[in-house]
């Protein structure tokens, strides 16, 4: 979701990678709440951490659970932040509480991306 916000509201001004410490796959949770709010993911794939990109990277973001203690090492030049959200693909409950966690996270990660832009970008 934090990919698919990112490319929206960064258009061609960033370039946008996502990945992680293990590949697990797109929810499709993930890709319908996305696309509630006018996002396509679907082409989207769940991606190893490439060492090449992470060189040429400015940031690393990580987002969820252990992901910042779990996250290689990073070059002295990238700035490292942690945004801890809860990882949606966890949540428990009926189809709706599950689909409303995905929906909260969705707004929060958009929202902290748009923050996170405007601050940068200007």
């Amino acid at each position: 979701m934090a990919e698919g916000w990112a490319r929206h509201l960064g258009g061609d001004r960033i370039e946008v990678q996502s990945a992680g410490v293990e590949a697990h796959g797109l929810n499709p949770r993930a890709v319908q709440v996305m696309r509630e709010v006018g996002i396509d993911i679907s082409h989207h794939r769940s991606k190893l951490i490439d060492p090449d990109f992470l060189e040429q990277a400015d940031y690393v973001i990580t987002l969820c659970g252990d992901a910042n203690d779990r996250c290689p090492v990073t070059p002295p030049h990238v700035k490292r932040l942690h945004w801890g959200f809860p990882d949606p693909a966890k949540a428990t409950g009926s189809e709706d509480e599950i689909l409303n966690r995905f929906r909260q996270v969705r707004d929060a990660i958009g929202a902290r991306i748009r923050a996170f832009l405007e601050q940068e970008l200007s």
